[in-house]
């Protein structure tokens, strides 16, 4: 038991320093809108909405119809959303 419990503690120590090394010493990207700072995930959050919403307005004008539209609009925004993100900062 005594061996177990100097385990759980140096392991448990090994993994506060491990993710405390790991954190980022920069700034995170933002952006100045109208005196104001944004997260640059809000702003392509923002974007990733916008172009779900062009995207659903094709499927609509192309007549598509969608079996499970409750996951496929949020997936969109998702897609959008994160391609965006790398195409800016990865």
């Amino acid at each position: 038991m005594i061996i177990t419990n100097e385990f759980r503690r140096l392991s448990t120590f090994g993994l506060l320093v491990a993710v405390a090394l790991c954190t980022g010493c920069s700034r995170a990207p933002s952006f100045d809108i109208l005196g104001s700072f944004f997260p640059a995930w809000l702003v392509c959050l923002a974007l990733g909405l916008l172009f779900t919403i062009a995207a659903r307005w094709l499927l609509l004008s192309a007549r598509v119809v969608l079996a499970l539209p409750i996951l496929t609009y949020p997936s969109l925004t998702v897609l959008f959303t994160l391609a965006l993100w790398l195409a800016f900062f990865g």
